[in-house]
């Protein structure tokens, strides 16, 4: 793909096309479900260049910017599926398979068995990387809840929410391993009576 002018005007009226060229108002379910997938690769392009900063080991530094440089990837290719109604579907178009759900899953048990268990919540923080990767965990969430309509109108779209509720396990547990990682303290939820 090249793309030679970035703006077009075609929005200007509040409407866009997606893949396949239907036009759509910009707070159709679908833009709104693939807005918040390009919100979270922001905040995860914001914590790999925090972790370049970070103090962690250079191996550990360099696993997990390899990880999160492949989830990007992956993100791209959710944003593309959400952005394709089915019947604009066709082979050989890139999505997300069962397998990086299952790969996440390795990464998350991985990255788990080096960590204190956790016997109360923790408040988002542990340093800079730590907190860009927990915001980027709320800002999964919140892509999970804007995919979840889609489910409705095209079944498809499920593995992609499951893909984004095991990234926010994901993101959890890699804000914890790099805080830990870095010797940074983890701050505990203190109920108030």
């Amino acid at each position: 793909m090249r793309i030679t002018k970035v703006y077009t005007r075609t929005g200007d009226s509040g409407n866009t096309h997606l893949v396949g060229g239907s036009k759509v108002r910009k707070d159709d379910i679908r833009v709104e479900a693939y807005g918040s997938v390009d919100e979270l690769n922001s905040w995860l392009g914001a914590a790999r260049a925090e972790l370049s900063r970070s103090s962690a080991a250079n191996e550990k530094k360099s696993n997990l910017d390899a990880q999160l440089a492949v989830i990007q990837s992956e993100l791209f290719d959710l944003g593309t599926v959400l952005a394709t109604p089915p019947a604009d579907r066709f082979d050989g178009m890139t999505s997300i398979q069962k397998e990086d759900v299952l790969r996440l899953e390795q990464e998350i048990d991985l990255m788990n068995d080096g960590l204190p268990p956790l016997k109360e919540f923790i408040l988002p923080g542990g340093g800079p990387c730590s907190s860009q990767l927990h915001l980027a965990r709320a800002v999964c969430r919140r892509a999970e809840r804007r995919a979840l309509p889609l489910t409705n109108e095209d079944p498809s779209a499920a593995l992609s929410l499951t893909y984004l509720n095991r990234l926010s396990d994901w993101l959890f547990v890699a804000a914890r391993w790099h805080a830990l990682a870095c010797g940074e303290q983890e701050s505990f939820w203190q109920q108030r009576r």
